[in-house]
């Protein structure tokens, strides 16, 4: 019978333990997806390298070259005089070239910054390396967005931060409070080791390594759970939360497995400890 409840109690903290672990690889997941909403929003910023009448393939060829080259450049395309015209007459609805006989627009490239020079002082020392080119006559790019972004992403990270670390700190308390629970019941028997003369580590040991196990297991059902749960937002809604690449899946499982491992250590040393120093009297008015 004792067996029996025992085992229902093991089994429900691993339960309440998976959930709570669950909350933290959320808040991962929370975490990977906004870094990665973040960056595609600065590489989304363009810069259009307007091209001179008189370029020819061969200065294409060389700023394609200087673009490949650095590290500053994600990705760039090149847009020629008719598909700026195309584009033009497209959203604006008339045609320069009926009424001014030639076509006005000239051939450019547009540049998505990478992540890193997207801050709006690399952004102008960017524009002004091309600017200085002869075959470039001016760089045109949303400077007023890429300072509110800037601005902007510092502020949302300061906050994400500052809801990561609160939503860690409840994960914490609850389940120290399980495993709190847990070893309660077990407090006449911590007592009874510590009165025939059992170490502290002799008496914490078993709890510690008990807890760890269920932590471990508790963070494989955890990760099992958040699998599926990414699988069916990104595979069945269609929805992209963060890219499902092998350094951020391992992140996400080295996160949970270590919290769990983690948590439990700290929590089975605290309880144990707790009891380890109550006289006979004070077990009876817990």
């Amino acid at each position: 019978m004792r067996k029996h409840r025992f085992r229902n109690s093991y089994v429900t903290s691993a339960i309440s333990v998976s959930l709570v672990l669950c909350l933290i690889g959320l808040e991962s997941i929370l975490l990977l997806s906004a870094d990665s909403l973040i960056t595609r929003m600065r590489e989304n910023i363009t810069l259009t390298a307007v091209l001179t009448s008189d370029a020819d393939s061969t200065q294409c060829a060389r700023l394609e070259s200087i673009l490949k080259a650095g590290d500053r450049c994600s990705a760039y395309k090149y847009v020629s005089a008719e598909e700026a015209l195309e584009e033009h007459i497209r959203l604006l609805g008339e045609d320069p070239a009926k009424f001014l006989g030639y076509n006005p627009l000239s051939a450019s490239y547009e540049i998505h910054p990478t992540d890193t020079y997207s801050a709006p002082d690399s952004l102008a020392l960017l524009a002004s390396d091309l600017e200085a080119l002869p075959y470039v006559s001016e760089v045109i790019y949303p400077r007023d967005l890429a300072d509110l972004m800037s601005s902007n992403v510092h502020e949302f990270s300061y906050i994400l931060l500052a809801v990561a670390l609160a939503l860690l700190l409840i994960s914490m308390v609850l389940i120290v409070n399980t495993i709190r629970l847990q070893i309660y019941a077990k407090r006449f028997l911590i007592n009874t080791m510590t009165l025939v003369g059992a170490t502290s580590w002799v008496t914490r040991r078993p709890f510690v390594l008990r807890n760890m196990g269920m932590g471990l297991i508790a963070g494989i059902v955890a990760l099992t759970i958040l699998g599926a749960v990414v699988y069916y937002v990104e595979f069945r809604m269609g929805m992209l939360l963060f890219p499902l690449t092998g350094q951020n899946i391992a992140f996400i499982a080295v996160v949970v497995l270590c919290s769990g491992l983690l948590i439990t250590l700290i929590a089975s040393l605290i309880a144990t400890g707790r009891y380890i120093r109550m006289d006979n009297n004070s077990l009876y008015e817990i």
